[in-house]
């Protein structure tokens, strides 16, 4: 049973009854009961006033006895202002209860037959994935885990970037001071090594441009004829023109580092449908280029430059290809929209990029809907703000980066600590508990990094992600520990779970049910919105809603009968909930703790 859209049938029964008015259902809206009033679900009167032609109190009261004598669910109403407050039988929620427990697909809307592609994690071979890569591949993951959930067939890809001025730097550096090093000889996964000799290479950069700024060069001009940044586009040439030396070397760095990517992915719990290269797509987009300009969508200045007019748009004027006939990399963005859309067929094409990148994909978005695409209008980038530590901004060139992989192995870590000083092991064996920790570290960093609106700048502290009390990954993890604690005990004793009438449920037990009928809307709109956050907060207020009902009510300790199989079946439905939820953000759930 859809318990509101029936409320709302009834609502609108109502309306045409006592006022001879036909309403859409979409207009009925539903809101959850203030905490402060009795009820569950609230109706607002205030938008039909002229229909009614009567007080708000009046109109509540009114539509509050229809529903009351004529619905067969509502036991009772109480009315604040225009706010109508609906109690709900209790048949009707052991009803519903009964219908959620018995539905193996809650949580999983019908399949809408649209498809969507979801483009994350997007590294470049010249250093290891750091702590900004992680909200991005989290996002990518939920948003990619949420979709599916919402009813759509999804596609993850991941557009490597694998070529360009800034591979050339780590190969040019390793080239000059490598000396034959290899990941194994130096004890390091092989983007680590790629991202040490980047580090290498800048560090040698400031120095020749400080030599040169001593000699009277501007510091302009010498951050271009600095020799090892010359010698780097001298590289990228001969990469370009397949020097079999340079593709050596390129190749064989680019080996070491998926190696390491695909050690980190699996450690975050991140896979992907599809991986893209961008050595393999950046000469897409130049058959593009004159496509648009006979549909006079581009124009050529007397240069022989291609460039689009986006003023209108408020993004001024945007070049496409220089006078020398080469491309600029929103070309093969161009390309790679429509590469992917022949690989896929999608309705929609979600980029997961930070917000450094906006303007760039306003350009990109607006070029190809003008060109007619008929993936234009599903275009999509799900911008999302950078993340910081306490010390402060990161920068892989200077080596201050938070690498990833240390982060990791330090929740894990911390996980470990935190939980042996609150004695939150549960007579687990040594493989067991470090299990445990990676499940908890991890859970902690992930729920952490995706609680947060997408739009929002984070300020992440390892220390706060990891309490066991809290708006926390933990906290989540442990009340499903609980309840499943409850289970076993449940199933020990015998008792048998098939729900029977009750009279009388508490309160707690109505908002509890009511949380959880509204999970799937929560799925669709977070799917909506393109925020896991919409989720985290769910599930977050999910848990501690039990921990409510926990801490108020007996289970194993009520007299009647009923009321514990109706208990323990409501305990069981939450963490279903818990455990689906905390799955779509990426996020495994103990059952001992």
């Amino acid at each position: 049973m859809n318990l509101e859209k029936e409320i709302r049938i009834h609502i609108k029964n109502a309306f045409k009854s006592i006022f001879d008015t036909d309403l859409d259902l979409a207009q009925l809206f539903l809101q959850p009961t203030r905490k402060e009033f009795e009820g569950t679900h609230t109706f607002v009167v205030f938008p039909f006033l002229k229909v009614t032609k009567m007080s708000p109190e009046d109109t509540a009261v009114v539509v509050g006895n229809f529903l009351k004598s004529r619905s067969g669910m509502i036991k009772d109403y109480n009315v604040v202002s225009g706010f109508l407050n609906l109690e709900i039988d209790t048949s009707v929620w052991v009803s519903c209860l009964d219908d959620m427990l018995k539905n193996q697909y809650w949580g999983q809307l019908a399949d809408n037959g649209k498809k969507v592609m979801i483009e994350f994690s997007s590294p470049n071979t010249n250093k290891p994935l750091h702590l900004g890569h992680l909200r991005n591949n989290f996002l990518g993951d939920a948003i990619s885990r949420i979709f599916e959930a919402a009813g759509y067939q999804v596609k993850k890809t991941n557009l490597v970037n694998d070529r360009g001025i800034h591979i050339c730097k780590s190969m040019l550096a390793y080239k000059k001071w490598g000396n034959e090093e290899t990941p194994k000889s130096a004890e390091l996964k092989g983007d680590h090594l790629a991202g040490k000799y980047y580090v290498l290479f800048d560090k040698c950069y400031k120095e020749e441009i400080a030599t040169l700024i001593s000699k009277g060069v501007s510091e302009d001009e010498a951050k271009k004829l600095a020799p090892i940044l010359l010698e780097a586009q001298e590289m990228l040439q001969k990469w370009e023109q397949k020097d079999t030396e340079v593709m050596t070397l390129w190749k064989k760095m680019n080996a070491w580092v998926y190696e390491g990517f695909e050690i980190t992915y699996k450690s975050m719990g991140i896979e992907f449908d599809v991986i893209y290269k961008e050595s393999e797509t950046y000469l897409l987009g130049k058959g593009i280029i004159e496509e648009g300009l006979n549909k006079n969508v581009f124009y050529q200045r007397k240069d022989g430059s291609v460039w689009i007019d986006l003023k209108e748009e408020g993004l001024d004027e945007k070049l496409l290809m220089r006078s020398d006939g080469t491309s600029v990399y929103i070309t093969q963005d161009i390309g790679t929209c429509d590469f992917k859309y022949d690989d896929f067929c999608m309705d929609q094409s979600i980029y997961v990029v930070g917000n450094e990148q906006n303007y760039h994909f306003n350009v990109l978005f607006s070029i190809m809907k003008k060109m007619e695409r008929p993936y234009g209008e599903g275009l999509y980038h799900l911008s999302y703000g950078m993340v910081d530590l306490p010390s402060g901004r990161m920068k892989s060139r200077e080596g201050t980066i938070v690498d990833a992989d240390e982060l990791i192995d330090e929740m894990f870590t911390t996980a470990a600590k935190h939980t042996l000083e609150l004695g939150k092991i549960e007579k687990l064996t040594e493989n067991e508990s470090k299990n445990l920790f990676k499940m908890v570290g991890l859970g902690a960093l992930k729920f952490f990094l995706l609680k947060v609106d997408p739009k929002k700048r984070i300020l992440f502290d390892p220390r706060e992600s990891i309490e066991f009390q809290g708006h926390t990954g933990p906290f989540i993890q442990y009340t499903h520990a609980r309840i499943s604690a409850i289970l076993r005990r449940a199933s020990s004793d015998g008792i048998n779970e098939v729900l029977l009438p009750i009279l009388e449920i508490h309160s707690r037990e109505q908002i509890l049910l009511a949380h959880l009928m509204r999970f799937e809307e929560v799925i669709a709109q977070a799917a909506r919105d393109y925020s896991p956050a919409l989720l985290a907060q769910y599930v977050y207020d999910l848990a501690k809603g039990y921990n409510g009902f926990y801490q108020e009510l007996s289970i194993f300790n009520e007299p009647n009968d009923h009321l514990v199989t109706f208990r323990i079946s409501l305990s069981r439905l939450t963490a279903k909930v818990i455990r689906r939820s905390m799955n779509l953000l990426g996020i495994e759930v103990p059952n001992r703790m």
